[in-house]
């Protein structure tokens, strides 16, 4: 039986670029095996085949932007074949019953328009910014693929640094001017990760878009650690870890509740918040491949053990590039934990379109006057990043109140 094989529901992306064709006509394929693999801005993501047998045609190529429901390939299935996995959204032309290949998936969506040239969606932001006709460039990556390179080998031949460095770039901020390393010693490019290449526009974005502030603070957690490290014991037997990611996750919720702006998004009219009644906590995860943003659904209907299940499950598909698409989406606040790495603050990058990011660095022993003498207190260093167009610098201080008085007793964090 021949079946179309389309693309599944990939989350709120309409316009997703193929970075990779992964079979070829001919092939004999597996059910779940990768056929194409999808590159948004924040992760990749491998479509599998919903079922065994042998490629007849290829619908996309590498470049190409597709959506739920686009079209992939034609696949001439062996043995029983899957079920739909959703019914079509639009009818079928008409055509003998017998002939028409069955869907698998949501009826095609309508190309965008999407440009030709072979070049991935960041070596198209970096030709844009430095205003290199792509067409005119000779691509030396597979099949004619343009790489960064390319476009710094066109830019050497045809404009001279200085020349680079006084050209305007997009709103009106100039171009780093580039500059030929070797001249000066032994370079070698290394290319980025997949992910970082893919954040990093985003990361551009924010950082452009949204006036940052951040707000430095501290809390004692001396007896909240105590009480982690006795859950944490428990924990290790049972199979899972609890860590202060856990407590501080449950405290920035009851915090939010208390300020809802940190909550919010700015309409996209500018002049009105959207106030969300539901809690998405997302969270910085360290991986192989670059940082990762999973997020813990309806935090406010957790308790710390179910917290510290799901950190550590999310935390361990990120590592293995196990994440779906829908666990990173729909975060309304966002803790980035350097850990026990260092440091004693630092500026997050807000997660636009969230207003707000929680910052964590090593927690240290510090003496601490209690009115009468010094005492040794186990101090957190608290770095809350926030939209300044959202939320003030008094309404932050409180925040940051709030949340060092929640993790400094316990007993508010069960309230």
């Amino acid at each position: 039986m021949t079946i179309e094989v389309k693309v599944p529901d990939i989350g709120d992306f309409d316009a997703v670029p193929v970075v990779a064709v992964l079979v070829n006509v001919g092939d004999t394929i597996a059910e779940e095996d990768p056929i194409i693999e999808l590159e948004s801005d924040k992760a990749t993501m491998e479509v599998p085949s919903p079922a065994a047998g042998v490629v007849k045609e290829i619908k996309v190529a590498e470049g190409d932007e597709v959506g739920e429901g686009a079209l992939v390939l034609i696949l001439e299935a062996s043995g029983a074949t899957a079920a739909p996995a959703e019914a079509p959204k639009a009818a079928p032309a008409a055509a003998p019953a017998a002939a028409a290949p069955a869907p698998v998936a949501a009826a095609p969506v309508t190309d965008a328009g999407f440009s030709k040239v072979h070049a991935s969606p960041s070596v198209r932001a970096f030709a844009r910014r430095v205003e290199v006709d792509l067409n005119k460039v000779n691509g030396s990556g597979r099949k004619g693929r343009i790489l960064r390179e390319d476009i710094e080998k066109a830019l050497k031949s045809s404009v001279s640094p200085v020349a680079s460095a006084a050209a305007q770039g997009g709103m009106g901020i100039p171009p780093i001017p580039v500059v030929d390393f070797s001249k000066f010693g032994p370079t070698e490019d290394v290319e980025m990760a997949r992910i970082k290449k893919i954040s990093g526009p985003a990361l551009h974005r924010s950082w452009l878009n949204i006036p940052h502030v951040t707000h430095n603070d501290e809390a004692d957690i001396t007896d909240l650690d105590k009480y982690r490290k006795e859950m944490d014991t428990h924990a290790k037997e049972n199979g899972y870890r609890v860590t202060l990611l856990s407590f501080v996750v449950k405290a920035s919720v009851s915090a939010l509740k208390e300020h809802w702006e940190f909550n919010s998004s700015i309409h996209p009219d500018g002049d009105k918040l959207i106030k969300k009644d539901f809690y998405n906590i997302g969270f910085a995860a360290d991986t192989p491949n670059g940082l990762m943003v999973p997020v813990i659904k309806d935090a406010d209907r957790k308790g710390l053990v179910e917290i510290s299940q799901e950190l550590m499950s999310l935390s361990k598909a990120a590592r293995e590039g196990n994440l779906k698409s829908k666990d990173m989406q729909g975060a309304t606040f966002t803790i980035s934990s350097l850990g026990g790495i260092g440091g004693t603050s630092f500026t997050p990058i807000v997660n636009a379109p969230e207003v707000a990011i929680l910052g964590l660095t090593r927690s240290k022993m510090a003496p601490v006057w209690n009115g009468e003498e010094f005492i040794p207190r186990l101090m957190q260093p608290l770095s809350l990043s926030y939209d300044h167009r959202a939320v003030d610098g008094a309404l932050a201080a409180r925040f940051c109140v709030t949340l060092k008085t929640l993790l400094g007793d316990m007993r508010k964090l069960m309230w």
